[in-house]
């Protein structure tokens, strides 16, 4: 069953973000110009209202440098079961750590697919929340990044890491 997709919109540093969400919880947090929008994104309905409450005191905590509260309820609502596992691998990722394509691919015991871990990272739906912007190249250069290499950048400098040129 697929239910309705409704979405908010939320000014931040990195430019206006757009938040999604279905009856199980957040289910995507997009720039503007953001690559892979999902399919039927001009069907969503927007809905201002309590349902992004948790999402939007998450972001607005992280972008204050302040420790941001429990993750507001997540929802994988696509994605194949691979792309979900790298997925849940990036969850792992603490603040201010990097890891690369290979240690994800490792973490979920596919160390031969990372490309296709490289390719699950640039569909993650949850832009932050889910956080593929620190995932880097194993010879510490930033590479794609759904949401531009200048906001990845400013994400990983946000959070302390030192970044690299881009690849």
């Amino acid at each position: 069953m697929t239910s309705a997709i409704l979405f908010t919109t939320l000014p931040s540093p990195v430019g206006e973000l757009t938040l999604a969400a279905n009856s199980e919880g957040i289910c995507g947090i997009y720039f503007s110009d953001h690559a892979n929008l999902p399919k039927g994104f001009a069907s969503w309905v927007r809905d201002d209202g309590v349902r992004f409450a948790g999402a939007r005191k998450w972001l607005r905590s992280y972008f204050a440098g302040t420790t941001p509260p429990e993750n507001p309820p997540l929802v994988f609502a696509h994605g194949t079961d691979f792309q979900k596992s790298v997925w849940r691998a990036l969850q792992q990722i603490p603040r201010g750590e990097t890891r690369t394509y290979t240690d994800i691919a490792r973490r979920i015991g596919r160390e031969k697919a990372v490309r296709a871990v490289g390719a699950a990272i640039g569909r993650n739906p949850l832009s932050m929340l889910v956080p593929c912007h620190r995932v880097i190249g194993s010879n510490g250069s930033l590479t794609g990044f759904a949401g531009g290499l200048d906001r990845k950048r400013w994400l990983l400098a946000h959070e302390g890491v030192a970044c690299h040129r881009a690849a």
